[in-house]
């Protein structure tokens, strides 16, 4: 089984390139993050003709996810729970083929001095929590995503610029470092430990791209029943490059059946 995860930053200005994208790679679940658009405008139609099936959680102009799979997903959850009055479209989560696999928009949290900051922190203490639940069950589970967590200095181009932002702060790393106690496993670097550059998103602005000034903030974490099929999780840098691209690129993750 082969699982990708991509924040296309609005799946209507990048349709384009996402569809080449999945025609050149067609992976069997695919999860996207920053759709940008309501439920109902979303163009299941397109990923329809390539065969996915699609759970949909959109918001309008912000937020949204999606999970698109060439098999069916079965029970599907639209919202994580522990917080009812939490509405924004984050987190969609689905059985595919006997794997729970959830697609992740984790807040940013930036600026720190605001409300943004410690909704960040609440949101991923409901996410652990979440994540513990599951492991009960010991069925195998992917949690992809875009994480907005920077875990480590060798995760980032500037560590020292990056320490007061959300997504390197120490709170944060520790809060990621808790998801990861439980258990889990993360993939990219379970078999990339040593790996530099290892970047899924470069800011638009400054001259980030071409100058390889990135950060590792899309991720996949993994049950032990995932992590034992653990085959492959790669990071392709090829869409970043392409005209009007998001400014993430896909990371694929692969799973023995």
């Amino acid at each position: 089984m082969r699982i990708a995860t991509w924040n296309v930053n609005s799946v209507k200005a990048r349709l384009p390139n996402v569809l080449g994208w999945l025609e050149r790679t067609s992976p069997d679940v695919v999860l996207f993050q920053e759709i940008k658009c309501e439920t109902a405008s979303f163009p299941k139609a397109e990923f329809e003709k390539l065969g996915y099936h699609c759970a949909v959680v959109g918001q309008k102009s912000y937020n949204g996810v999606a999970l698109l799979s060439k098999q069916p997903a079965e029970d599907v959850l639209e919202h994580l729970p522990g917080d009812p009055e939490d509405v924004q479209g984050r987190y969609v989560e689905a059985t595919v083929s006997g794997v729970r696999v959830a697609s992740i928009y984790l807040p940013n949290g930036n600026p720190v001095g605001t409300e943004k900051y410690p909704y960040k922190l609440r949101w991923m203490e409901r996410l652990r929590a979440h994540a513990a639940g599951l492991l009960w069950t010991e069925q195998p589970f992917v949690l992809g995503g875009d994480y907005n967590v920077i875990p480590a200095v060798e995760d980032v181009y500037d560590p020292q610029a990056w320490e007061t932002d959300a997504l390197f702060r120490p709170e944060t790393r520790a809060q990621f470092r808790a998801l990861l106690n439980l258990g889990l496993t993360e993939a990219f670097r379970a078999l990339h430990p040593d790996e530099i550059k290892a970047y899924t998103f470069w800011d638009y602005q400054a001259g980030r791209w071409p100058r390889d000034q990135g950060i590792r903030i899309d991720h996949f974490l993994l049950s032990p029943q995932a992590a034992d099929r653990l085959v492959a999780c790669d990071i392709d840098r090829g869409p970043r490059g392409e005209e009007k691209a998001s400014d993430h690129t896909p990371v694929v993750l692969e799973l023995a059946d």
